[in-house]
């Protein structure tokens, strides 16, 4: 922001306003889907509230600096820091390319949670899974179990119920080419991702927080 554009205390305190009502949309969007409402709308819901967020947490950073010399603990990079982007302005398709680890911190959870499914609803279980689940040994089968029965934002949503611990986090908007064909990318999904083509890209990690106290 230039000098003449600078926003006074009273436009700061809004932005956080703003920023409070962004974080209770986002939440209660999280919540509704877990209760129960799972399924594209409800994701559409979150990933829109999501956006929101980042967007007036990115408002209230920039003009908290500006009025106030102060920064939040909070980090939402818009690029990936290494390429500028060189796509088109106006987009007609969009790639999203989404990265979540985790650690399997409690095993017999994690089996006893596959296991649950698989009882209650076994067509719904690859039999040689099923199997692997009910001997109580498999963690291959039981991942593959949890995974195919819930959609991977519940499994991010409820993953301490299923014996995991998050790790680092990523999701990249990138602008497509053209619109592709049925099953034409899915041998090699992220084989070609172009970094001068990610138009936003939001970054979850605890790297930020060694970073801040390195610099302190």
């Amino acid at each position: 922001m230039s000098d003449a554009a600078q926003p006074s205390a009273a436009e700061v305190r809004a932005a956080a306003e703003a920023l409070k009502e962004a974080l209770d949309r986002h939440l209660d969007a999280v919540e509704r889907r877990a209760a129960g409402g799972a399924g594209a709308a409800a994701d559409a819901e979150v990933f829109n509230a999501f956006n929101e967020l980042a967007a007036a947490g990115e408002v209230y950073d920039e003009m908290l600096y500006e009025v106030h010399d102060e920064v939040t603990p909070f980090e939402v990079p818009a690029t990936d820091g290494r390429a500028e982007y060189d796509g088109p302005e106006e987009p007609e398709t969009l790639s999203v390319y989404i990265r979540r680890d985790y650690t399997v911190s409690e095993p017999r959870r994690l089996l006893a949670q596959a296991e649950r499914v698989a009882d209650l609803d076994p067509e719904s279980v690859d039999e040689d899974e099923a199997v692997g689940v009910g001997a109580g040994h498999s963690l291959h089968a039981a991942i593959g179990v949890l995974f195919g029965e819930f959609e991977p934002d519940e499994i991010a949503t409820r993953h301490a119920e299923f014996g995991l611990e998050e790790g680092d986090a990523t999701t990249w908007v990138a602008a497509g080419e053209d619109a592709t064909e049925p099953g034409e990318w899915l041998p090699a999904p992220f084989e070609n991702v172009d970094p001068e083509r990610v138009i936003c890209r939001f970054d979850i990690s605890e790297a930020f927080d060694e970073d801040d106290l390195d610099s302190l």
